[in-house]
């Protein structure tokens, strides 16, 4: 396989520098908000496509927008003044050999059934307003996807991965997912809105936490505070998990009691009173914003899991790094840069450069072999990513 770049490469490891920055927006936050909405809806189309047409057709739906709304919140209940508007746009086949597909009804099921799975305090009937805009896709691109047994590549991009995850990335990742999936279900004061941000100086980590809290089951401030103290003293004992560093916790820095400054809402998250939303402003697809780590400034959810390389090589080029990390020993750090050509097979990209910082006492020379067939191998089955995507195997955020 031709164009696959292995070379050793020489700079601090993350690990070793004195400032690291991690930041993860959770579930709720408009952000990620738009990019599940996004990508749930490019799921729920490559789907239907299939069973109605036996394959998925064009598709994108990467420009979803949500435009904030307006609330009261209160201790104890609040109300929302203004709904939620959802804007979902992008481009869909809808017809296809006679074949007419309801394109508009597909993606705005999808988007409601993704809003009020995700978000459990937000009425999709009262609190929020879906505007369907879906487009066909321009006649060129919609070429490109159809020639040829390979899909094409639809853009001269590329795509971005690196393995392993630091201490700090762990930390800021899992926190976030915790307080999701653990915290807030014993716990319903708190909402689905939470970003985490890390700074590891040198060997002491501080996690600055912003999470909304809902009114409805809260009643006063009293109980605001003591479920803070409650949510940082329980993100402090996990932290143990992930770190021997001291980690220092802050929750919703921003409040003043004495002016009646604090993060209560009505639905659990701060789309409804003036933080607006768009898809790829947040995460990257494994999950976090590193600021230290090359990062491709892509939108990776909502593309189509077929061609669009601002997709595939973004999640091609994560699981060749953690590939690597798993089965070849002496991996420092890796990171793979995937770019393609436009109208060009995706799984002949114009360059997939692979960079190792090997551990002490280890040979890139020596690994060059194993890698080199790891990246052949997912390159020969670019498919396997689509089928993941599809399936919700593979998280685009």
């Amino acid at each position: 396989m031709p164009n696959i770049f292995v070379e050793e490469i020489v700079h601090t490891p993350i690990e070793k520098q004195e400032i690291e920055i991690v930041e993860r927006k959770g579930i709720g936050h408009p952000d990620s908000l738009a990019d599940g909405i996004a990508e749930a809806m490019s799921r729920a189309l490559s789907q239907e496509y299939i069973k109605r047409v036996g394959g998925v057709l064009h598709h994108n739906t990467d420009e979803t927008q949500i435009v904030a709304g307006k609330a009261k919140p209160e201790f104890g209940g609040g109300e929302i003044i203004q709904p939620i508007y959802i804007l979902l746009v992008g481009r869909a086949t809808k017809e296809f050999d006679g074949t007419y597909i309801p394109a508009d009804k597909i993606a705005l099921k999808a988007a409601r059934n993704y809003v009020k799975w995700s978000m459990h305090n937000l009425d999709v009937d009262g609190d929020v307003i879906f505007d369907v805009r879906l487009g066909e896709g321009s006649t060129d691109l919609k070429d490109v996807f159809k020639r040829g047994k390979v899909p094409l590549a639809n853009d001269t991009s590329f795509g971005i991965g690196y393995a392993p995850l630091s201490e700090t990335e762990k930390l800021v990742y899992n926190v976030e997912k915790r307080i999701y999936y653990e915290f807030r279900k014993k716990n319903p004061g708190i909402g689905e809105d939470v970003k985490v941000m890390g700074l590891r100086e040198k060997d002491k980590i501080k996690l600055t936490v912003a999470c909304a809290f809902i009114g409805e089951y809260i009643s006063s401030l009293s109980e605001y505070d003591s479920l803070k103290t409650e949510l940082r003293e329980w993100i402090q004992e996990i932290s143990k998990e992930y770190t021997e560093r001291e980690v220092e916790v802050f929750v919703n820095t921003a409040d003043c009691y004495e002016t009646g400054c604090y993060y209560l809402t009505v639905t659990g998250t701060s789309a409804e009173n003036g933080d607006d939303g768009s898809v790829g402003r947040g995460n990257r697809c494994n999950g976090l914003i590193t600021p230290g780590r090359p990062m491709s400034m892509e939108a990776t959810s909502g593309k189509n899991p077929i061609n669009h390389v601002g997709k595939i090589y973004n999640l091609l080029a994560n699981r060749i790094a953690f590939d690597c990390v798993e089965n070849v020993e002496g991996i420092e750090e890796i990171y793979v840069r995937i770019l393609s050509q436009i109208g060009k097979p995706i799984n002949e990209p114009r360059a997939l450069s692979i960079q190792i910082l090997p551990k002490k006492g280890y040979d890139v020379k020596k690994m060059e072999r194993d890698i080199y067939e790891i990246a052949e191998n997912w390159l020969n089955n670019t498919s396997k990513i689509t089928e993941m995507v599809i399936n919700g195997e593979l998280k685009t955020f």
